[in-house]
């Protein structure tokens, strides 16, 4: 993406502490991060804070930890705009001085009263800066007087265009542009004059971006033009929308990044899902590692149509990467989650982590989140079984059969080593002499062991149980379904 004689890119996530960090800035994110490592270039952090009555601490530390579980990190300390007023005063100043922009003294009332009677008239209400035309005794007259001002850009005639990485080129009239305020009344500055100011000054050369700001492109390319800066790249990349064809968005609820990490969705996982959201990697790639993502990652492969994030697509992503992540890895991610679901002590996996990590293997093959792990891993810890009502009705629906069966089998384990092979051979001997086909003992078995339909291989099942456990669970289970007739 650049040359020996380019410059490395600086680009910046910048998202308003307003809520919590959803699935489309962390998107967003993603991509500035990838484009920054895939070129050697600087990925920076802004916050947005300057709208300071919905800006709030909470949700500006839910951006941080956001982040940092997805594994962005930012190379040079955050900025935070609302510590940047002056400059945006003073930047504005200097459209006002060069004749860029002017002071408008119309009123709050006044402008609202234009806009109803242009709504009457079935017109779309444009500022007419002829408005804020004043003679200069009266506008010195109303300086004197402290009249309370917005400051205006003065939108030049002709087109404001720039070459898009995702849409290619774009050009908007400037006659559909309207002066646009930059400096509130109370000298606060609006969202276009604060971006452009900060950009400037923290040298950002290329925007990426969600493509609902393309409006707001061609007034930032005027404010730069006018400050006489640099204009840098824009990239605008799609909306994600959700299953329903509707864009997501914080007011429809799309869900914080930080719930996926309670519903035990891998950061891994999770950043290859994301990447996917507008992005082809080509070559029919789905499932990457971090270093893969940032290898193939290029302008090339964004995409210009929306994105859908559907949540089965993420949950299928998710299980490949509990395959492809070491197990020590695994098992360390997973901890936390065993011990707040109460199935185990520190101590206790720590004392049994050979057994642990064996059961992890095994588990892991059919589990598609990591909480779906935990409840999976449920009855291997727990003292008492609760029975699956599905599971039971399914398997044990003949119960005076199936307590016979499971009462041979019990019978049959009793005087056969505790291998996993061993078994096998007894119990396939005790189906044929029962005259039934083995899913007739095994599945009811299974049911007995875990009270689910579905666990890993029944004989690696026993093995992880041991023996006093396996055998005290087949008996417990006779005993429910009333003993042997």
């Amino acid at each position: 993406m650049t040359t020996p004689n380019t410059p490395a890119p600086r680009l910046r996530f910048a998202p308003s502490p307003t809520g919590y960090l959803h699935v489309g800035g962390a998107r967003t994110a993603l991509f500035n991060w990838l484009w920054a490592r895939k070129t050697g270039g600087t990925f920076l952090l802004r916050i947005e804070d300057t709208d300071k009555a919905r800006s709030t601490d909470e949700s500006t530390r839910a951006i941080f930890e956001g982040l940092t579980w997805l594994g962005l990190d930012w190379d040079e300390e955050v900025v935070f705009q609302g510590a940047n007023l002056e400059r945006h005063r003073r930047d504005a100043d200097r459209l006002l001085a060069s004749g860029y922009a002017y002071r408008d003294f119309t009123t709050a009332e006044e402008l609202d009263r234009l806009r109803k009677d242009a709504e009457a008239r079935g017109e779309t209400f444009t500022f007419d800066r002829r408005l804020a035309e004043l003679h200069p005794d009266e506008l010195e007259r109303r300086l004197e007087r402290g009249d309370p001002y917005t400051i205006r850009f003065r939108v030049p005639e002709g087109t404001t265009e720039w070459h898009d990485l995702v849409h290619g080129r774009i050009a908007f009239p400037n006659k559909d542009i309207d002066d646009f305020i930059v400096l509130r009344s109370d000298r606060t500055p609006i969202y276009n004059h604060a971006v452009v100011s900060d950009d400037i000054a923290m040298g950002i050369t290329l925007v990426m971006r969600g493509d609902d700001h393309i409006s707001n492109t061609p007034k930032q390319i005027l404010l730069y033009e006018a400050l006489g800066e640099p204009i840098p790249d824009f990239a605008h990349i799609p909306m994600i929308h959700g299953m329903d064809g509707k864009k997501l968005s914080k007011r429809r609820g799309a869900v914080a990044v930080g719930d996926y990490q309670h519903m035990g969705i891998l950061p891994s996982a999770m950043r290859n899902f994301l990447a996917l959201l507008g992005w082809s990697p080509g070559d029919d790639v789905e499932v990457m590692s971090q270093a893969e993502m940032i290898t193939r990652f290029s302008g090339e492969g964004l995409l210009k149509k929306a994105a859908v994030f559907d949540l089965k697509k993420l949950e299928w992503m998710n299980g490949q990467h509990m395959m492809l992540t070491p197990i020590a890895e695994l098992e360390a991610y997973l901890r936390p989650f065993v011990l707040q679901a109460g199935l185990a002590t520190e101590a206790q996996l720590t004392e049994r982590h050979s057994w642990w990590l064996q059961l992890l293997e095994l588990l892991r093959v059919r589990a598609r989140t990591v909480t779906d792990l935990v409840r999976q891993a449920q009855p291997y810890f727990a003292d008492a079984l609760t029975y699956d009502e599905a599971a039971v009705a399914k398997h044990w629906k003949d119960a005076p059969a199936t307590a016979g069966h499971l009462d041979s089998v019990a019978t049959t384990l009793e005087t056969t080593e505790w291998d996993a092979t061993a078994m096998e051979t007894a119990l396939r001997t005790l189906a044929e002499a029962r005259g039934i086909g083995t899913g007739k003992l095994f599945q009811p078995l299974r049911v007995a062991l875990t009270g689910m339909a579905e666990s890993p291989g029944i004989f690696d099942v026993l093995v992880l149980l041991g023996r006093d456990t396996s055998l005290g669970r087949i008996r417990a289970a006779v005993n429910r379904l009333g003993g042997v007739p």
